[in-house]
């Protein structure tokens, strides 16, 4: 699925003071799997999203600010595939993946692997500008966080009882043996049937994402995720990987991406579109469907990206019946949407 955000009168205007687009997961995300209890909850979050990258960039916050600052909101939702809502591995355990670029002059930083970081986001933007490095993962990871003075937390505060639901569900279709419930974790309460059936359709690959412009003029993106339900061997996927599941760069545009990442990462999802708008000259929505729609579908792959160029030029695509998606340009109205046929 599309969305044509752009017109020809559109692009001759002058370009917005800034801008946001926002993604929290695509998968098979259909109205009659959705209550409207439920319906209302993830688009009053979605909007929430917004207001918090209004609030950082219409007061002179940078790109990466609002990037960050939208994801720390996600991943403090336990709705998102992220943070405080991660799945759990096959093993367990919550293992968390992040990552975040600057257009400017193409720094990044990602992590891989964390289990008590309260906020991902907030430690890739760390290694991002305090270390000589762009990945750190797993226990040295968590080294640095405490060196960088960033909040940590005890793995159960990631326990949510609906992705423990959904852990066993997984194992038990895969023949695997159920692991212990973690130490910390509350007493078992009944979930949702609704909710369990939702995870096993929309979030096999969810993520939270965002790509945000600033006053300045510059291009950030951001991405963090839970990975996959009862993922084994520490599988890593797209969001973490600069140029699969994170890109951002002032000369043409900046990605996050949601889907199946072993797909992503093999065609480097993110930094291809980047690349057929820079060489190609391809239009943001151009370049976006013929990677998501085209390649990534050939492929086998699914998912979807939300995209931003430094002219405001918004754009998202994904081959999934649903994305959890939202944008707002300065003096605009927000739009966020979740099924396929919406704009």
């Amino acid at each position: 699925m599309t969305a044509i955000l752009a017109t020809p009168a559109a692009l001759a205007q002058d370009p917005p003071q800034w801008a946001l687009v926002v993604h929290g997961g695509a998968g098979v995300i259909e109205r009659g799997a959705m209550t409207p209890r439920t319906d209302a909850a993830y688009r009053a979050a979605m909007a929430r999203a917004l207001a918090t990258g209004e609030g950082v960039l219409e007061t002179g916050g940078t790109a990466i600010d609002a990037v960050e600052a939208i994801i720390r909101e996600f991943e403090d939702d336990a709705m998102f595939n992220a943070g405080r809502g991660a799945v759990f591995t096959a093993a367990g355990r919550n293992e968390l993946d992040s990552s975040i670029m600057d257009g400017r002059d193409l720094n990044a930083g990602a992590v891989a692997g964390v289990t008590s970081v309260r906020h991902p986001i907030s430690l890739a933007r760390a290694v991002m500008e305090h270390s000589p490095h762009v990945m750190l993962q797993g226990e040295g990871a968590e080294t640095f966080a405490g060196e960088q003075g960033l909040e940590t937390v005890p793995p159960a505060f990631f326990f949510t009882e609906r992705r423990w639901a959904s852990l066993e569900g997984e194992l038990g279709r895969l023949g695997l043996p159920i692991p212990h419930r973690p130490e910390g974790a509350p007493d078992p309460e009944p979930v949702d049937e609704g909710a369990l059936l939702r995870d096993s359709r929309e979030h096999r690959f969810g993520t939270v994402g965002v790509v945000a412009l600033d006053t300045e003029g510059n291009i950030a993106a951001g991405t963090s995720t839970g990975g996959t339900t009862a993922k084994r061997w520490g599988r890593v996927g797209d969001s973490p990987i600069l140029g699969a599941g994170t890109y951002a760069n002032n000369r043409s545009c900046g990605v996050s991406a949601t889907g199946t990442g072993e797909y992503f990462i093999r065609l480097t999802v993110a930094s291809r579109i980047c690349a057929l708008v820079e060489f190609d000259g391809l239009t943001l929505q151009a370049a976006a469907d013929r990677v998501i729609q085209d390649e990534l579908t050939a492929m086998g792959g699914d998912g979807g990206i939300v995209a931003l160029t430094p002219g405001g030029d918004i754009a998202w695509s994904f081959n999934t019946p649903g994305m959890y998606r939202a944008r707002l340009s300065a003096g605009g109205e927000p739009l966020v949407a979740i099924y396929g046929d919406e704009e």
